[in-house]
């Protein structure tokens, strides 16, 4: 359910429906807020209010797997041969070389591997990480179940900058955290059912591709809104070769009287399906537009229809990329990409890359010896990791306790901007509600599914 590297094409977003990708040439946050990156050593060490990140030391030889005197391979998963969106490289090579400029950690470089799992084929990706990475970090795949089984058998850690059908696995490490077991939305859909729009709250629509995974969100959210007060009174399923004219789709909303629309799918399909609800005169409450929409391409695609109809996104507890003015850490990544790959957009995906190269970069930073035990160990005791400033604390020590705290951003003609969930904790609302499911919806991979165990993890 973390929202994931949705493809550009209809087919590939009706089967990831709710991951997250953008596109686009702007790059949202304002100017400098901060001293310019700096070039030596001291002036980079450090990231928001996380002091020393990397730095030089003398680094002895070692035979651990990805890790010499000299450096450290780590590889990044990415779809980015099928996507063609290099968000998860991008971040990778510009956080590596802010790091490496500084010192590397403890005096070894890191040394990044971009794994091109091209969609379907995540299980080469991690079967050649296997044979020569250190660890996965900064990454993901949309279809990432496809690889867990080889992860854990190869003893593999993973700091995914998101995840989407393996929250929770062994030896992963979520910065955002896993809660596993819970509805993440929960603070975003009570305040959407019983404080914004309470009215809608017994008109709730959802629609989502027509695949498996979908349908499998799809039981979800229905379920959570009802054990959160509201109901479903409508649902729908677009083709995964997509929907020529969306009219009947708008009609049918209309015809149900929904209020509000959570919509499980392409930002493209959404945008064409709120112009057709624009051209029939309906205007729903609000529409769950989900972080895969967060970028400008919405925007542009959607066009007048954003003066009409109100999108809505939750950003887990990430802090927006409008708040740079007032969010040193998010400014300080804008100021790292205008160093490092001035024509790369910085991205949502690319904050929470970031928050995952920074909890792998202390984590190691503070083992005396380099190993993955070590490595893993030191991130799962981060009981208030909040990636300097990037995003709201996180006890990483816990997979099955949900944050309470979230950020919404909406939609406007203008661009996205901060929406007017009444923060009470800096740029975080910090007062959600838990929901568990009560339905069967698979439990995370284990090392006892592979035969191995902790003890194997050295």
């Amino acid at each position: 359910m973390r929202r994931l590297l949705i493809g550009s094409v209809t087919a590939v977003a009706v089967l990831l429906a709710g991951c997250s990708t953008r596109s686009g040439d702007d790059t949202p946050g304002g100017s400098s807020a901060t001293p310019a990156v700096g070039t030596s050593p001291s002036s980079q060490a450090d990231f928001g209010t996380l002091k020393n990140v990397c730095g030089p030391g003398n680094a002895k030889p070692s035979t651990v797997q990805g890790v010499t005197d000299k450096q450290i391979q780590v590889g990044v998963m990415s779809d980015v041969g099928f996507t063609k969106n290099s968000e998860f490289p991008d971040a990778a090579e510009v956080f590596t070389s802010w790091c490496n400029d500084a010192g590397g950690i403890n005096g070894r470089k890191l040394a990044p591997v971009t794994h091109d799992t091209k969609l379907a084929q995540v299980r080469q990706g991690v079967l050649e990480a296997c044979k020569s990475d250190f660890a996965l970090v900064g990454g993901g795949s949309a279809m990432d179940s496809l690889g867990v089984a080889d992860r854990l058998k190869c003893l593999l850690p993973s700091f995914p900058a998101q995840s989407t059908q393996t929250i929770g696995s062994d030896l992963q490490v979520l910065p955002s955290g896993a809660a596993v077991g819970y509805f993440p939305y929960a603070g975003y859909y009570t305040w959407l059912l019983k404080e914004k729009y309470p009215d809608s709250a017994q008109k709730v629509g959802i629609i989502a591709g027509d695949s498996p995974v979908s349908k499998g969100f799809m039981a979800q959210y229905k379920e959570a809104v009802g054990g959160l007060g509201g109901k479903v009174s409508y649902t729908d399923l677009y083709p995964p070769t997509g929907v020529s004219d969306w009219t009947p789709y708008a009609q049918s909303i209309k015809n149900k009287g929904v209020r509000g629309l959570t919509f499980l799918g392409d930002f493209a399909s959404l945008a064409k399906l709120e112009q057709a609800l624009t051209n029939i005169d309906y205007t729903l409450d609000w529409i769950d537009a989900n972080s895969n929409a967060y970028g400008p391409a919405f925007l542009q695609l959607a066009g007048p229809a954003l003066a009409k109809q109100h999108n809505y996104a939750e950003l887990f507890a990430t802090a927006p990329l409008e708040s740079a003015a007032d969010d040193p850490a998010v400014q300080q990544v804008i100021d790292l990409f205008k160093k490092y790959a001035p024509d790369k957009q910085v991205t949502y995906p690319v904050l929470r890359a970031f928050s995952a190269w920074l909890l792998f970069a202390t984590s190691a930073r503070d083992c005396a010896e380099l190993t993955r035990k070590c490595v893993y160990e030191n991130a799962i005791k981060q009981t208030d990791w909040t990636a300097g400033g990037l995003q709201a604390s996180v006890d990483l020590s816990k997979t099955d306790v949900p944050s309470k705290c979230y950020s919404i951003v909406e939609a406007t003609t203008k661009g996205w901007q901060t929406a007017d969930f009444k923060p009470d904790s800096g740029l975080y609302r910090c007062d959600a509600p838990s929901y568990k499911y009560q339905g069967d919806y698979g439990k995370p991979a284990t090392l006892a599914d592979v035969g191995k165990s902790m003890s194997d993890l050295t």
